[in-house]
């Protein structure tokens, strides 16, 4: 008996000690984004998030964040990535495999986002719990953003006019970008952010849309004349984002980091990505100021018709959906009550 009590109470502490490891395990996770350590997303967001992990979880969960792709592969990869554990999680932008993830092209519709990356950053989070989780089911989702409103780029005189789109090649982020400039005429060239400068340098494009907080860091003011903003409540364009972690990476965390990683998710997240973008919009506006570059604002009347071949490119979306077995007019119509509400109108 009393080897019995002996042997029963050494086992009670080594599963006590056992326990006490596994509470006091310590993880590194690698995470990586293709913009550069300077840029927005990093400094205002992906760090901050980092750090905020790092300080809630005692110093145990940390989390390391590679820019410029320095773990290897090109954006377009990000997502098979994240999914097959290449890397831990890190920041990918659905709209560079077209057809792959339909349902978030309705947050890149012409006019669709309100001027606030941050509110309409939360429409997007509540839009993808309602019609994406399948989509996203072989991910663990930490948030889902858009960035601020796209503003026009070119070499030369400003486009000021519709008209003025006529011919010129512009780069695009996303196929409804894309459709976009090529129904007022201009020619579009898809591709990635990072070959944007080098295309704009080489005179491959004549220009592209981006907002204005990638601008200093790909030093697009240096490569381009002239930039036009459009006015009003709702965005020229958008682009739909996620940040994301490996399902196993996940599941591999002691529940305690797991919680904290919860907290760190969600609706808040997305909001805190998307209010990066609009203070990094902030500051990128503020580097061009400072140059001899021109700055214009489209005059209403010029707004009045893109949105009015904003309108009929989301009709065509919405049937093009309904097509391949999807609700096109229930998403449009829930991502645009979705923008009000978080907009506040």
């Amino acid at each position: 008996m009393k080897f019995t009590l002996k042997t029963a109470f050494a086992g009670a502490v080594a599963l006590s000690l056992t326990a006490s490891t596994a509470m006091a395990q310590e993880v590194t996770l690698r995470f990586q984004h293709f913009l550069g350590p300077k840029g927005a997303m990093h400094q205002y967001f992906m760090q901050p998030w980092a750090d905020k992990i790092f300080e809630e979880s005692g110093g145990r969960l940390k989390i390391e964040i590679y820019p410029a792709m320095q773990l290897g592969g090109g954006p377009p990869a990000l997502y098979d990535q994240i999914r097959d554990g290449v890397i831990d999680g890190g920041w990918a932008l659905p709209a560079y495999t077209p057809g792959r993830f339909p349902e978030a092209e309705v947050f890149e519709l012409p006019f669709m986002g309100s001027m606030s990356g941050g509110d309409t950053s939360r429409a997007t989070w509540d839009f993808v719990g309602k019609y994406m989780q399948e989509r996203f089911s072989d991910v663990h989702l930490i948030a889902t953003h858009v960035h601020g409103p796209g503003v026009i780029h070119v070499k030369g005189d400003p486009i000021v006019n519709v008209s003025d789109f006529d011919g010129l090649k512009l780069r695009g982020p996303s196929r409804q970008a894309n459709k976009l400039l090529e129904t007022v005429g201009a020619i579009p060239v898809g591709m990635p952010l990072p070959t944007f400068p080098e295309a704009l340098s080489k005179g491959v494009v004549d220009g592209g849309v981006i907002p204005w907080q990638v601008v200093p860091g790909f030093k697009i003011h240096e490569l381009a004349d002239s930039h036009t903003e459009i006015s009003g409540d709702r965005a020229l364009y958008n682009t739909f984002f996620i940040w994301a972690m490996n399902k196993d990476s996940y599941a591999a965390l002691p529940d305690d980091l797991k919680a904290i990683v919860d907290a760190n998710s969600g609706s808040d997240i997305a909001y805190m990505a998307g209010a990066a973008m609009d203070s990094g919009d902030d500051d990128g506006l503020a580097v061009v100021q400072g140059t001899d570059n021109t700055v214009v604002t489209m005059a209403d009347s010029e707004v009045a018709k893109l949105r009015a071949i904003g309108e009929e490119l989301t009709a065509a979306w919405a049937v093009e959906m309904t097509e391949k077995g999807l609700d096109g007019a229930g998403m449009v119509a829930d991502a645009q009550a979705l923008v009000i509400k978080y907009s506040g109108e």
